[in-house]
């Protein structure tokens, strides 16, 4: 946090805008569970057409072409990349009798459902592309506006278990998804569709029963320089350095998550042989085990990293149930061990995510303007998100004989980033223990 930093010697944040941030008080158990329910509901939107479904429509329309997945899904990316600062730094200067927060929550989750429609209709792949483009921008927008609240609202000693909570429903919910787009199978159109419309449904319920309030109150009007639109897309870190460090900690964990997940749909398919379209109800089992995994992992790493007032420990130990994970999935060529390699990275996904967002609540630089530094944050994870899947392609046909791909290089790489991630974190974060 900018207190301690100034504490440690180090100087306060950059001159922002006139926000206030709000002040920070224990919230209610009800107030956790909505967030965490509406926080389900836009991943079950949008992380559902990312591990199955978008590979299922360009299979359709582009058969035998597993690359596209990784162009479309790598270039909608990029352009919320581009696109979040600016909308951070909007939502932290927004003055509405809704918040701050909560119009981008409802009408970034309106545009994404108008734009998996689309994409359930889209008649040709470059169509597709369009409305992922679209459709990952308004569900990330509505997941970012959750992530902003908790950041205006959750105090530290409620850190670890909200964002435990908040990283399980984020393992959920694609296993949900798969099991509703495997009863779905037969219409194109519903596979994208119903899991949209429950994932709206979900997230509309949090500002309706848990109301925000207006945040005319708590934002000055300002004019926006050049210069603070451009300083919103990076920081100091010199200034920040533990904030730098989890950032690239962060950043490289993640990377090796997508190395390891983006093709997933097709690597099932090739160690169990099978077509892509019944991947899903092998995807669906493991995800099922998966789910008590990522309960353990979540509780470990968020609800005993509050009591014990340890962070850094368990972001190692998450890396490293990581890294054992993806080596034996990616020697893997039957069920068994599959699932278990599955079962152990979900494990270590949710214990890392929830501590380590934890983390970054603990360092962000300036909590007045938490949209502008999440956006920031989410940078650790969406840069990651778009260029693993470009280089992703090139991995796996490194060695490549015919039609299988080199699946155990890219596995074992992925598993290299995360334990370098996990390290940067305990060894240079110094402010949180």
């Amino acid at each position: 946090m900018a207190e301690k930093q100034r504490a440690a010697g180090h100087p306060g944040p950059d001159p922002g805008p006139a926000v206030v941030a709000p002040p920070l008080a224990r919230v209610s158990a009800g107030y956790i569970t909505w967030m965490s329910i509406a926080f389900f509901g836009s991943s079950l939107a949008y992380i559902l057409p990312l591990s199955y479904s978008l590979a299922l429509r360009i299979d359709q329309l582009a058969p035998g072409n597993e690359e596209v997945l990784g162009y479309v899904t790598g270039t909608a990316q990029f352009v919320y990349l581009v696109l979040s600062p600016l909308i951070g730094l909007w939502s932290d200067r927004l003055r509405s009798p809704f918040g701050r927060r909560t119009p981008f929550m409802v009408l970034g989750a309106v545009l994404g459902l108008i734009a998996l429609a689309g994409i359930a209709l889209a008649p040709n792949v470059p169509l597709v592309g369009a409305g992922w483009v679209l459709g990952l921008a308004g569900w990330s927008t509505a997941g970012q506006a959750i992530q902003n609240l908790q950041a205006d609202r959750i105090p530290e000693e409620q850190r670890g278990r909200v964002s435990a909570l908040v990283g399980l429903s984020v393992q959920v919910a694609p296993v949900l998804g798969i099991g509703i787009a495997y009863a779905l199978a037969s219409s194109m159109f519903l596979v994208f569709v119903v899991p949209g419309v429950l994932g709206f449904v979900l997230l509309l319920l949090f500002p309706l029963i848990e109301r925000e309030g207006g945040s005319r109150d708590l934002v000055r009007t300002s004019g926006v320089t050049a210069r603070e639109l451009f300083s919103s897309y990076g920081f100091n870190p010199r200034k920040y350095p533990d904030f730098a460090w989890n950032w690239l900690g962060r950043f490289l964990f993640f990377m090796g998550l997508y190395f390891n997940t983006t093709f997933g749909t097709f690597f099932y398919a090739q160690r169990l042989d099978l077509p892509v379209k019944e991947v899903a109800g092998i995807v669906a089992s493991i995800g099922l085990l998966g789910v008590v995994a990522a309960g353990v992992g979540a509780i470990a790493g968020g609800f005993l990293s509050d009591k014990l007032g340890r962070r850094r420990l368990f972001a190692l130990i998450g890396s490293l149930l990581f890294v054992a994970g993806a080596c034996l999935e990616a020697f893997a060529y039957s069920f068994a061990p599959l699932v278990v390699g599955g079962v152990l990275m979900q494990l270590a996904i949710a214990a890392f995510g929830a501590v380590d967002l934890a983390i970054v609540f603990a360092v962000l630089p300036d909590r007045a303007q938490a949209g502008r530094y999440m956006a920031v944050v989410a940078f650790a994870q969406k840069i990651p998100s778009a260029v693993a899947p470009l280089i992703a392609p090139a991995v796996i046909a490194i060695g490549a004989t015919g039609a299988d791909k080199n699946y155990t290089l890219l596995y074992l790489s992925g598993a290299a980033l995360a334990l370098t991630g996990g390290l940067l974190i305990m060894l240079k974060v110094k402010s949180v223990r």
